[in-house]
């Protein structure tokens, strides 16, 4: 599905003709056009033909959890996985992917370990909270919030995630808030800076990992490019500029970046009233060992007698490789 032969299909048709076919897609969640009776047999063929609804993908539910993840294969029969996690409060959040593979190579990351395959498009990228909005539709729920935090690095696929983003956020898509979604990345700082001029109010996360350049070099290549201070530099402007607050993804590993000192340095590092801390249990994928919950919870009290703002993330899915880290195609 491409909305760019999507739009072409439609030049010649009248507005509200446009109009029905936005819904059959976005608001009726239809997967197939011969459902869409108010179109013209001869339209709803064509669209059969030049715009499929149908999803190339296989499902995947968590046994622990109501964790959903789906691996969907594109034309050139390239695949990602995209996470649908349910919270006990009734939340449901999609985490998509943006590229098929990663070329950071950051060593906690299965999906590193894949390579860089190619960028997704704006409307694969749009499909995957598509594809579980459906889902959701059989049982009466929606989509609440949707997190840029799948395979790839967002911002090295600027333009595609923020139209993604505008697709999904427009009147006759799914009508998603702005401030319902948010955009991971490991500091580009080129992505931070066109986020900040963004009219739309999109949440912004850092993951940072280390409280220092040293460590986070040697778990995260991309950090001799994007530095830590280069980060909070960017950063410091994207506040200025949208009065937001920044959330920093924190992957605990134990006896590497969990220790007291650690802790204390992340400390000065965050003194600023609108960052938060993210505390995330690292989940099985390249070698490294988890935190114990009593390392994480000495962790966070030192930051929070700093007067940090610092949450624990909970893990959803480890038992289908769907948690944080652990998406690659072995499925």
């Amino acid at each position: 599905m491409n909305l760019q032969i999507l739009d072409q299909l439609l030049q010649n048709e009248p507005q509200f003709r446009q109009k029905q076919v936005y819904q059959a897609i976005f608001d009726r969640l239809l997967n197939d056009w011969e459902q869409a009776t108010n179109l013209s047999k001869q339209l709803r063929d064509q669209l059969q033909q030049q715009f499929p609804l149908t999803l190339n993908s296989h499902i995947f539910s968590s046994k622990i959890d109501r964790t959903i993840k789906a691996l969907i294969t594109f034309e050139d029969n390239l695949a990602i996985e995209t996470v649908l996690m349910r919270s006990q409060r009734g939340r449901n959040t999609v985490c998509v992917s943006t590229q098929i593979g990663c070329p950071l190579e950051c060593s906690f990351c299965a999906t590193g370990n894949m390579g860089l395959k190619r960028n997704l498009t704006d409307w694969e990228i749009a499909t995957q909270v598509l594809l579980f909005a459906r889902l959701l539709k059989k049982e009466n729920d929606t989509i609440n919030n949707v997190v840029f935090m799948g395979m790839g690095e967002p911002f090295l696929n600027y333009d595609n995630v923020l139209q993604s983003i505008k697709v999904l956020n427009n009147k006759d898509g799914l009508r998603l808030g702005a401030r319902k979604f948010s955009i991971s990345t490991c500091g580009i700082t080129e992505g931070i800076d066109r986020l900040a001029n963004e009219p739309l109010e999109i949440n912004l996360a850092i993951s940072l990992h280390a409280p220092n350049d040293q460590l986070r070099s040697k778990i995260m290549k991309i950090n001799n490019q994007y530095p830590i201070n280069k980060i909070l530099s960017s950063v410091n402007i994207y506040i200025a500029k949208t009065n937001r607050k920044v959330m920093f993804e924190y992957l605990l590993l134990k006896g590497v970046n969990d220790s007291v000192e650690n802790a204390r340095q992340l400390a000065k590092l965050m003194n600023h009233k609108l960052y938060m801390v993210n505390l995330i249990r690292y989940n099985p994928t390249q070698g490294f060992m988890a935190s114990n919950q009593m390392t994480i919870d000495q962790f966070k009290k030192i930051l929070e007698k700093e007067g940090i703002e610092v949450t624990q993330r909970y893990s959803f899915g480890q038992d289908i490789q769907a948690a944080c880290g652990q998406l690659a195609i072995n499925s």
